[in-house]
């Protein structure tokens, strides 16, 4: 599990259907008294790592989705405290790339949402490496969120990133979102089955430990988890059954 930062102007906001200029501060059940620290997100991560016993944490950076400067200050405390970052930053050229890895970040999302060409996605690769770079598909109600450059079915979007250089796919439907409706464990499915040997994550809406079990016996390498974290409906013992049962020598 990879469970996520969304951040805005400093702060950890709580994604809830896509519509990021409505998203509030966290309040999460994680960081003592419930108040999430006003959306700290250095406490949020901490207690990612020391509660929940997850070293990897996907941070969306909104400004910069936005248009703004990346929140580089921000992504290097993240990255002090010894937490693998999947960072989403409107990754399009390699300058980008190599600034987010600079910052700290082990790995880097590169989104349909921005993505202007699946050339600039093989740049990108060449700059950082493969095994640096996620393909973020990103969708709306299943429909790719995409420009006309890099239109096609989710199938065949995903099939051109692993193509142009992409280590990993992140299936992101941001109507789902803090819904609690779940994955397209469908879409899940037939990704894993086109690319057996491609790390496969994906998220929006996961709510329970049942949906975590299900995404993994569909073969999905990483959830990225929210909502569902901070008001405690997947708990530090759902995440180590899902990894035990995922990792049956893992004694963590």
């Amino acid at each position: 599990m990879i469970p996520v930062l969304d951040l805005r102007a400093g702060r950890a906001v709580l994604a809830r259907g896509g519509r990021r200029d409505t998203y509030a501060p966290v309040r999460s059940l994680l960081v003592a008294g419930g108040a999430g620290g006003a959306g700290d997100p250095l406490a949020l991560a901490r207690a990612y790592r020391d509660i929940l016993d997850c070293d990897e944490w996907y941070v969306a950076d909104l400004d910069a989705l936005a248009g703004g400067p990346v929140q580089r200050a921000l992504l290097g405390a993240l990255a002090g405290l010894r937490g693998r970052l999947l960072v989403d930053a409107a990754v399009a050229t390699p300058e980008r790339a190599r600034e987010l890895v600079a910052d700290g970040a082990a790995r880097v999302a590169v989104g349909l949402e921005t993505l202007p060409s699946f050339d600039a996605l093989a740049a990108v690769a060449r700059a950082i490496g493969p095994k640096r770079v996620v393909f973020s598909l990103d969708l709306r109600d299943g429909a790719p969120l995409a420009e006309a450059a890099v239109s096609g079915t989710p199938l065949a979007l995903a099939h051109a990133a692993v193509t142009a250089g992409a280590g990993a796919i992140i299936v992101l439907d941001l109507a789902r979102v803090g819904s609690g409706r779940g994955v397209d464990c469908v879409l899940v499915e037939a990704l894993r089955r086109a690319h057996p040997h491609v790390d496969l994550l994906a998220g929006g809406g996961i709510a329970t430990p049942r949906e975590l079990e299900r995404l993994a016996n569909a073969g999905l390498d990483g959830a990225l988890v929210a909502t569902a974290l901070h008001d405690g409906r997947i708990k530090r013992h759902d995440v180590a059954a899902v990894r035990r049962a995922d990792h049956p020598s893992d004694s963590r």
